[in-house]
Order: C-alpha cells, then sequence, then structure tokens
C-alpha cells in the first residue's frame, strides 16, 4: 500500500511539473517576436530518497524554479555596440542637416579623392558676384550692370547670413537633442533603479526568480546604452551598479542597487553625473555624437565661412578703395558669415569702376574682379588658403567627407551590432523549432505522468474496493 501511495504522489508531483514546463514554453512562444525577451527553461530536480521496508525509494520529480537563458558577456557586449552605433547615427544626422543648411549638394565618389559641389548656394553667389564685377569693367558706365552687381552683392551677403544662421540653428537643435536625451537618461536611470528593488524584493527566497524583472532591466539598460555608455557592475543578489568614466577613467556610479547617486546633466558644454556631478567622459551614445558634431564638423564649418567672409570683406575694400579715402565698398566692421553687408552708402550711382579716374576707367572693377582667381596664403597673414572658390569648395567638401565617412560608419557599425545581437539571439532568442519540439515532449510527459495516475489509481481500487468483496 505504502509503495502505492508512494508512487501515486510521484506522478501528482510529475504532472505538475510537467504542467509547469508546458506553461514556461507556451510563455516562450508567446514572446518569440518580443526581442526584449529571454527564453527561458524550467529546472527540473529529484525531490530527494527516503529509505523504505523494500529500499530506498525517489520522492519523485519537481520543478526546482525557472532559469533565464541569458549570457552576460553578450548582453554587455550587445549595449556596448548599440551605444557605438548611436554615436555614429547622431553624427550622420548632424552632418546632414548641416549640409542642408549650406544650400550644396555634395556628392563624394567612392574611387577619388575628388568631391562634386553642385553651382548653386554660395558657391554661385561668389562666382555671381565677381562676374558682375567683370562685367562692370566691360561697361564701366552703365547704369544697369551697376544694379546688377549691387543685386549679386546682396543674394552674396544674404546667402552668407542664412548659411550661418542655418548651421548656429543646426547647433541650437544638437544642443535641444542633448538636453532632451540627458532628461530620457534620468528617467532611465531611476526606473533602472526602481526594477533593482523589485528584484531585490522578489528574489530574498528565491534567487534568479524575477526573469520577467530581469528582462525589463537589461531592455532598459539596452535603452540607456543608445544615449550614452554605461558598464553594469553585478552586485550580486540580483542587484546591479550602473556606471559611467570620468576623464581619467575611473568609474563614476549613477546607480546602485536601489538608489540614483545624482543625476545627469548638461551645462552647454560637458555632461556631469554622479555624486559631486562629476564630469563624464563619453565614448559612445547619441548625447557623444551630438556633441562631437556640434563642435567639430559643424563649428569648423561656421568658421571657415567667417574666414572667407573675412577675407573677400578686406580683399574686395581693398581693391575697391585703395587709397583708404574714397569708401569701402563692404561694411568694415561686418568681417563674419553672420554680419557681412555692402556699405549702405554704396548706390548704383556713386558705384565706382574707378577711383577717381576719368569716365570709363575700369581699374578698380578689373582689380575687384581679379581677385577671384587670387590665391591667398594663411602663412602670408591672409585668412583662407587659396582663392575664394577654391577655399569654400574645400570647405564644403570636409562637411561632404565627414558625411560620407559617417555614413560608412553606421553602415559597418550596424552590421556589427546586428552580428552580435545573432550571437546572443542564439542563446536567449526564442526559436519556434525547438520549442515545438519542447512542446510536444513535455505533452508526452504530461500523458505519461497522468497514465501512470490512472493505472495506480486503478490499483488502489482494486485493493480497496475489490479485494475484501
Amino acid at each position: 500500500m505504502s509503495g502505492l501511495y508512494a508512487t501515486l504522489n510521484s506522478s501528482v508531483l510529475a504532472i505538475a511539473a510537467q504542467s509547469r514546463a508546458l506553461e514556461v514554453t507556451g510563455k516562450n512562444l508567446a514572446n518569440v517576436n518580443n526581442p526584449n525577451y529571454s527564453r527561458q527553461r524550467v529546472i527540473f530536480g529529484d525531490r530527494g530518497t527516503i529509505l523504505t521496508p523494500q529500499g530506498a525509494e525517489s520522492m519523485g520529480v519537481e520543478a526546482l524554479g525557472v532559469q533565464q537563458m541569458r549570457d552576460q558577456l553578450l548582453d554587455l557586449q550587445v549595449a556596448r555596440e548599440i551605444s557605438t552605433t548611436s554615436a555614429y547615427t547622431a553624427e550622420q544626422s548632424a552632418y546632414e542637416r548641416a549640409q542642408a543648411g549650406l544650400g550644396q549638394s555634395v556628392s563624394t565618389s567612392n574611387t577619388s579623392s575628388t568631391t562634386g559641389v553642385t553651382d548653386n548656394g554660395l558657391g554661385a553667389g561668389i562666382d555671381d558676384f565677381f562676374n558682375a564685377f567683370q562685367s562692370l569693367a566691360a561697361s564701366p558706365t552703365d547704369i544697369g550692370e551697376r544694379q546688377t552687381l549691387l543685386q549679386s552683392a546682396s543674394i552674396l551677403t544674404d546667402r552668407f547670413h542664412a548659411a550661418d544662421q542655418n548651421l548656429s540653428q543646426v547647433q541650437s537643435d544638437l544642443n535641444s537633442q542633448v538636453t532632451t536625451d540627458v532628461g530620457t537618461v534620468n528617467t532611465l536611470l531611476s526606473t533602472i533603479a526602481d526594477l533593482n528593488s523589485q528584484i531585490g524584493r522578489f528574489e530574498v527566497n528565491a534567487p534568479g526568480s524575477a526573469v520577467d524583472l530581469r528582462d525589463e532591466r537589461q531592455a532598459k539598460i539596452e535603452e540607456l546604452s543608445a544615449k550614452m555608455p554605461v558598464s553594469v557592475i553585478d552586485n550580486g543578489g540580483g542587484q546591479v551598479q550602473i556606471v559611467s568614466q570620468d576623464s581619467g577613467g575611473a568609474n563614476v556610479v549613477l546607480v546602485n542597487n536601489g538608489l540614483v547617486q545624482g543625476s545627469v546633466a548638461f551645462n552647454g558644454t560637458q555632461i556631469t553625473g554622479g555624486t559631486g556631478n562629476v564630469a563624464l567622459s563619453l565614448s559612445g551614445g547619441e548625447i557623444q555624437g551630438a556633441l562631437t558634431a556640434r563642435d567639430g564638423a559643424v563649428q569648423t564649418l561656421r568658421d571657415n565661412l567667417d574666414a572667407l567672409a573675412n577675407q573677400l570683406v578686406t580683399s574686395v575694400n581693398k581693391a575697391y578703395n585703395p587709397t583708404g579715402t574714397t569708401g569701402d565698398f563692404f561694411t568694415a566692421a561686418g568681417t563674419t558669415a553672420g554680419t557681412i553687408a555692402v556699405d549702405p552708402a554704396v548706390t548704383p550711382a556713386n558705384l565706382k569702376a574707378s577711383d577717381g579716374g576719368p569716365a570709363g576707367d575700369n581699374t578698380v572693377a578689373l582689380a575687384v574682379a581679379g581677385l577671384a582667381n587670387t590665391s591667398f596664403s594663411t602663412g602670408s597673414g591672409d585668412a583662407i588658403d587659396g582663392t575664394f572658390a577654391g577655399f569654400y569648395s574645400t570647405t564644403v567638401s570636409t562637411i561632404g567627407q565627414a558625411l560620407s565617412s559617417a555614413n560608412s560608419r553606421v553602415s559597418d557599425q550596424t552590421n556589427i551590432q546586428k552580428l552580435v545581437t545573432s550571437q546572443r539571439d542564439s542563446v536567449s532568442g526564442v526559436s519556434l523549432d525547438e520549442e515545438m519540439a519542447n512542446l510536444m515532449q513535455y505533452q508526452r510527459a504530461f500523458q505519461a505522468s497522468s497514465r501512470v495516475f490512472n493505472v495506480v489509481d486503478t490499483l488502489l481500487d482494486t485493493v480497496v474496493n475489490k479485494m475484501g468483496a
């Protein structure tokens, strides 16, 4: 009798264990398209062995718990690759906006170091300006040529202003993006700290059991990595630290178990965080990509446009007013792309083709027109190197090269991220084929345990109700 009762009890435990396995398999199948879900497995174990008059007897199998199929190293690597990809993508977006702000279309050949700049925007404005002086030199007394020249000059200064304003707006937008991202970072840090607390409470008596909360925390860590690079340190007991680094490479703790260690902030120049608002050194993430573009290629582009405007104003005024006494063409104080302007005193009636020469004299007009082919040198104290058109083409090509390089980096890094994610999916991802096979296996085991239960139940009925009849 004790043997039959023991077998009946073992059958009940087996049915419960296989039922738990079927439940977990169904959960895996339900989350097959959930990228933040890691597959789960039921851990089976023996309840132990007891000694009976008939000898050692197993107490049966049971579901000891649910195991989450995760590789911590692959999780960390995926987070790092996400951070790098996000940084490159942010740079790419910034360079695209900067190029659009110039009003120029740049095409870079993969087989040549040359970069083509379309004939529009500021480059065309510079050409039209010098061509207008060339036309004035051919007809120095023609009022129509004078009006056309001033119109070309006005268009040129407007294009300088528009390019500078657009690039300034790009930088302002990048600042706003960083500010928004910092707010998102602080929200994610608070969420991760809260998840740490919940995991700690759930796993007090069952370590590793809060698998769904762990999935959610990993998803938030990867969201955080897209904004800024972080490292994860396991504190044990289901708790983690989230750390960044300062300029010296030392860890700056942002989250410790269930507490956020000081919020992340942006002061317009750098990112700070942790206790004491330590300056953080970022090596990836959207924030770093935006700041790199803002302070790098976009600022260099603005500086080059300022240098071009400075050289244009200085050179044209010197040629237009060689004695320094008869009035400048450009306002002398406007030597940047944002401030360049034609002197208000210059009108079609008093526009000079010569500096006090007789009617028909075109020496000033020729001198200004000749500046189009003049090569300047910073080594000689000039603001630019090369001709006006050449320097502008090089300037625009630089942003084109930066965009082309960013496109290549994004493409390559995206492939790397996909590869690492695929490696993790081979460990943590849900396979339909595997889960369907498991489903059939657990179903058969459940049916077999149920059959044993029915057989033992029949035997007990025979022993209890029929043997005495």
